[in-house]
């Protein structure tokens, strides 16, 4: 087994087969290249994606196996059934990226910093720029209390990072995501490495292959219908 990792060139970046990512640390497969919109799209294309710290170079990561779910199957809790139920808060699509990122790469407590480095964020505004990105924005209010947001290849959706500032908003913008997902024709949605709070909402763990031959069918294809900027109402999507 190759436990080397590719040094990729800055310029013309080929990224090396997703199979000779390390087991240790999990899915660690190259260093180096850019963070250009064609760069991102071909790593996520092949089940890879960047992960890295300030000062740090760029690392590529392709976990195995990997955190995934079908859009329109998450788990709703009893908490979540009651607080949609009193609909508090409103739900929008790509009404505030900019401001969605920003909040998710602000320092979590007990946490030393943050991957979501300067150039990360200017990365992917330039995605959702170039109609790649996208995000959920959950509303208490004027104030902005939730989030996800993350890239749309084909029929498939890989989420990136989420926050919360009031109990529960991550999750709804979760929920509302993976509802429009489900309406729109997309059949899976990447959550990336494993962690507890994932398994908790019924996000499970897919063998790298399976991944890989989903990337392979539904990367290509165009969802029908994905009209990103709108106002979200539960009402209107059932799960």
């Amino acid at each position: 087994m190759n436990q080397t990792i590719t040094l990729l060139d800055d310029q013309h970046v080929v990224f090396p087969p997703v199979y000779q990512a390390l087991s240790e640390p999990d899915g660690l497969l190259a260093v180096g290249g850019n963070l250009n919109v064609e760069t991102l799209l071909s790593a996520y294309r092949q089940g890879i994606f960047p992960w890295f710290n300030d000062n740090d170079p760029i690392l590529w990561w392709s976990p195995a196996p990997r955190m995934t779910f079908r859009p329109g199957q998450l788990h709703r809790g009893r908490s979540l059934r009651k607080l949609i139920r009193k609909h508090p808060y409103r739900i929008t699509f790509d009404h505030a990226f900019h401001q969605v990122i920003e909040a998710c790469a602000e320092t979590r407590p007990n946490s030393e910093g943050t991957w979501i480095t300067t150039e990360m964020k200017a990365a992917y505004i330039t995605m959702h720029r170039a109609g790649h990105a996208h995000s959920v924005e959950v509303w208490d209010g004027e104030q902005l209390v939730g989030g996800i947001y993350g890239l749309a290849i084909g029929r498939v959706f890989f989420g990136e990072s989420m926050f919360s500032r009031q109990s529960n908003t991550s999750k709804l913008a979760l929920h509302a995501l993976s509802d429009q997902l489900a309406l729109w024709g997309f059949v899976l949605m990447d959550c990336q490495v494993h962690n507890p709070h994932l398994e908790s909402l019924g996000i499970t763990l897919m063998p790298r292959k399976t991944f890989l031959e989903i990337l392979d069918r539904y990367c290509p294809q165009e969802p029908s219908g994905a009209h990103w900027k709108q106002d979200w109402q539960w009402n209107d999507h059932p799960s």
